[in-house]
């Protein structure tokens, strides 16, 4: 009965809003799905910048694994609210598939205010289109 009341409390307190990020989650996820191909998009280069006045700044850069995700785009320093974008370099990504692209990047802005919980910006790319929208 004790380890059942124990573990009750350790979920209850992983559960608990700003836990989930202290316990060691990244804030910051990304993910990249083929369209045409209805698969993920691997070796995607992804750079998220950080707006400052009224210029970017680098945060950081990474590429998404073969499942077209990169888990953790945030660097390990504090979670920061303010203005960010994820650049996807998917004229890269279709060249590397032997195929002509319109866009030869994807840059999606968006504002963090709440820095306890993640964040998630997927991508649904094809050749000529895409569209994105805040995930879970």
């Amino acid at each position: 009965m004790k380890k059942s009341i124990a573990a009750l409390s350790l979920a209850a307190l992983l559960a608990a809003p700003g836990i989930t990020l202290a316990a060691g989650k990244n804030p910051l996820s990304v993910h990249v799905l083929n369209q045409q191909t209805g698969m993920p998009a691997p070796g995607v280069a992804v750079t998220l910048e950080q707006k400052q006045g009224e210029s970017w700044k680098v945060v950081n850069t990474a590429s998404t694994n073969q499942d077209g995700r990169v888990d953790a785009l945030w660097p390990g320093k504090p979670f920061e609210a303010g203005d960010y974008r994820v650049i996807f370099k998917t004229g890269q990504y279709f060249a590397e598939q032997k195929q002509q692209s319109f866009f030869p990047e994807i840059p999606v802005e968006f504002h963090i205010t709440n820095t306890t919980t993640t964040y998630h910006v997927p991508l649904l790319l094809s050749q000529y289109g895409y569209s994105t929208y805040r995930g879970s």
